[in-house]
């Protein structure tokens, strides 16, 4: 996309720090967007920021835990106060922990339901006002293909990702008629270092090697890859962009055809 394309845009990004929601800022960037980088550590999102300039773009930190309905609120508004408002938000911020069902800690299950789902619902709400007094909008939730399908022992993290994909449906019907689309991205395994600690876990589990392990998350896709943080930005920036206007209260699934539904 050229960088006029989303040129007078504001843009706010969770989880931008790093992986996927680092590629998405620098892209809606890149495309012209003034954007705000949300995530925990001060440091990274400084070296976001600095990425950013480096690109020819403009980026805004702003340090907040998305699971705290308070620093969601001093966030958001600190964002719509320096960008004069937010056209576009890509809830990206997320995490994936396995545990079979059998003595499934309680307190792991809420952690990922806070994290994966409660997170893109306090960050919508705070931010959705400022997208109906501008009578435009684009919400992006980055899912997963645990939102379409399941899988053993990741329960907590499918039932949240699956919950999620129920928020941008019933909020895509909600919002509409304010002239904003919420749509999702739900990728299979992405070559980040989420997966890569996926990878470690399976080879700990299973008792085979990390190569080994990884191939089996390649061998997932028809493909017999992973998918890139640049595909999944790519998307992104055209669901935030004009010609995507028609496209609403829908599931994408970039995951080079595992999941046909």
């Amino acid at each position: 996309m050229e960088r006029e394309a989303l040129a007078g845009r504001a843009a706010l990004v969770t989880g931008a720090s790093r992986g996927i929601g680092r590629e998405i800022a620098c892209c809606l960037a890149d495309a012209g967007a003034t954007v705000g980088i949300v995530a925990r550590g001060e440091s990274t999102l400084a070296e976001v920021t600095a990425e950013i300039g480096r690109r020819g773009g403009r980026a805004l930190p702003f340090v907040a835990d998305v699971t705290d309905a308070a620093e969601v609120e001093r966030a958001v508004a600190r964002a719509c106060e320096q960008l004069g408002g937010i056209d576009i938000l890509v809830n990206n911020a997320g995490g994936a922990e396995s545990h079979k069902l059998v003595g499934h800690p309680d307190e792991l299950w809420h952690r990922m339901i806070a994290l994966n789902l409660t997170s893109a619902y306090l960050v919508t709400k705070a931010v959705v006002q400022s997208m109906i007094g501008r009578g435009r909008g684009r919400i992006i939730n980055v899912v997963s293909t645990a939102g379409r399908s399941g899988a053993r022992y990741v329960a907590a993290y499918t039932a949240a990702k699956h919950g999620l994909v129920g928020l941008t449906r019933a909020l895509a019907a909600e919002l509409v008629g304010h002239g904003i689309t919420v749509n999702a991205i739900c990728p299979g395994y992405v070559d980040t270092a989420m997966t890569e600690a996926s990878v470690a876990s399976i080879a700990a589990r299973t008792g085979r090697g990390v190569d080994e392990a990884r191939r089996a998350l390649e061998e997932t896709s028809p493909q017999h890859r992973l998918i890139t943080v640049a595909e999944i930005a790519a998307l992104a920036v055209f669901l935030a962009g004009d010609a995507a206007v028609g496209i609403n209260g829908q599931a994408i699934v970039l995951d080079g055809g595992a999941v046909m539904r």
